[in-house]
């Protein structure tokens, strides 16, 4: 699934990404290249320090790369300014963290109302996502809950909730149910799937759980600088 297809919403070509070390460099990446198609969830699993976080910034736009493309539905976004690269994480990525990174002065659905209205929509439009999110992820009874008053696990799920809100074509997430307990993580990741494939968009997924990443369409691991699938 590496060939590069105008349609696909993320494909990294011959992507490197190297920093300074000490006398000489790291390279982290050395001419990856990965596609995710529509609808595809992929896991990718690999030990700490083998470059995990550095492809996810990439992918995200949050970095760029040395050599190589990093395309979103086609775009090369190394050509783009720096302000429509803004756009793109605003509006076509979805972003879920290791630490939820809530705002704490706002309610759940008020941290899933935000960015959707930062993106444009209205506010009764942006209720009503939020609404329906957190009730899948089943937190309808903790939608006017500050995250001071929710559990970790809460906090994670209305963190995936606002990734999905502004139903983005990419999704990327470092561990999303690592603080959940393993009948819930099941329950989240249900969800996760039916949003993936129903909304047609890709989702690059970081675990360290094995029978999580059973569960996605395939599983990448980094191996020398480059993304290889993990047999």
């Amino acid at each position: 699934m590496n060939e590069i297809v105008p349609e696909a919403p993320l494909a990294l070509r011959g992507v490197s990404r190297r920093y300074a070390s000490g006398d000489g460099t790291l390279d982290v990446l050395r001419g990856a290249d990965l596609v995710l198609a529509p609808g595809e969830i992929v896991a990718l699993v690999a030990p700490s320090g083998t470059g995990k976080s550095t492809l996810l910034h990439l992918a995200g736009l949050l970095e760029k790369p040395q050599e190589g493309a990093v395309l979103l539905a086609g775009r090369d976004a190394g050509r783009l300014s720096d302000a429509e690269r803004t756009a793109i994480r605003r509006d076509s990525i979805g972003f879920v963290y290791q630490f939820h990174h809530l705002l704490a002065e706002f309610t759940a659905r008020e941290n899933v109302v935000l960015p959707q209205m930062i993106a444009g929509r209205s506010r009764r439009e942006a209720g009503r996502r939020a609404e329906e999110l957190l009730s899948a992820f089943g937190l309808s009874h903790r939608m006017a809950h500050l995250p001071g008053k929710l559990s970790g696990g809460e906090q994670q799920r209305v963190a995936i909730a606002r990734a999905l809100a502004n139903r983005p074509r990419v999704l990327l997430a470092d561990e999303p149910t690592g603080n959940l307990d393993v009948a819930t993580a099941d329950v989240v990741f249900d969800e996760l799937l039916r949003v993936v494939r129903g909304e047609g968009l890709a989702a690059l997924i970081a675990t360290h759980n094995g029978e999580l990443a059973a569960r996605m369409d395939r599983i990448v691991t980094l191996r020398d600088g480059l993304i290889v699938p993990l047999h």
